[in-house]
């Protein structure tokens, strides 16, 4: 059965505006990143605990934690990193999320490929070591970061085979990857898809009106069997959007839409839109 997700803070900052979205457009599952306007990865237990409580009450249920973890530079001090890094299993636990969203870190400036690659997957077995069974790692393609390849992705996923692939296809199309590609070099490692298109200047749009092919991208991820589809609009500037891309401008045609929930209404739209062409 598939499973429509979101990262609901699109749609709003407040967790209650969040579950208001979600039961709008129909979908049972968050991506948790924003809480009430802070990254899940800077508030408390005690917050973390009262949006269980508030999921609960609607039916609803957390996905992943949409972390930002990865999304850090080898260059600083790890340990800090690390401590995050358990709170996010904690966080994860509360929330009975079986899966936490990763990146697989900046390099630093004058470090070689091969120094990069080697401190990426130190930091990453550390990751691996505290993680419980429960929990699988599930590491997204990205910008900038060592992952921002699908080969660079697959040495990842083959030096740990317990960390899966989110797969985006909006992040290789502002990486310059074709996605087809990509998906074919990746599918084999994908837990589950975001879903997020963008034309060739890297403008995020929505879903099948990109050069993403989300259409055959999608088709071949439920033929396969695979299942969860989290939306990531990127449809409007919402609380958070600017700390999420390392301080570049975000590229969006964000005049399009009068406010959060339309924009977050049209991703889903747009989605529900390819489903109903594969079913037909």
């Amino acid at each position: 059965m598939r499973k429509l997700c979101a990262f609901a803070d699109e749609a709003s900052p407040a967790i209650s505006g969040q579950i208001a979205a979600m039961k709008r457009c129909g979908i049972d599952y968050l991506e948790i990143r924003g809480v009430d306007g802070k990254n899940i990865n800077s508030v408390d237990a005690t917050k973390v605990k009262e949006v269980r409580r508030m999921l609960d009450a609607e039916g609803l249920a957390v996905w992943s934690i949409g972390s930002p973890i990865g999304k850090y530079s080898l260059d600083k001090p790890f340990d800090k990193h690390l401590e995050d890094f358990k709170w996010i299993l904690e966080a994860a636990s509360i929330l009975d999320a079986g899966r936490i969203r990763m990146f697989s870190f900046y390099p630093a400036e004058g470090d070689s490929p091969e120094a990069t690659e080697e401190k990426v997957m130190e930091r990453l077995a550390k990751f691996c070591e505290l993680t419980p069974p429960e929990i699988l790692l599930c590491h997204e393609n990205e910008k900038h970061i060592f992952g921002e390849t699908p080969e660079n992705c697959l040495k990842i996923h083959q030096n740990f085979p317990s960390i899966r692939a989110i797969f985006d296809p909006a992040n290789y199309v502002q990486c310059g990857v074709d996605t087809f590609a990509a998906w074919k070099q990746m599918r084999d490692y994908v837990d589950y898809m975001h879903i997020k298109d963008a034309v060739a200047d890297g403008t995020v749009v929505p879903a099948g009106q990109g050069i993403g092919n989300l259409p055959q991208i999608v088709a071949d991820y439920l033929a396969g069997g695979g299942k969860v589809m989290t939306l990531e609009p990127h449809l409007t500037e919402f609380v958070g959007l600017k700390n999420l891309e390392n301080g570049e401008s975000v590229k969006g045609d964000f005049a399009r839409y009068r406010n959060s929930d339309e924009a977050f209404d049209a991703a889903v739209a747009a989605l529900r839109g390819i489903l109903a062409g594969i079913d037909r």
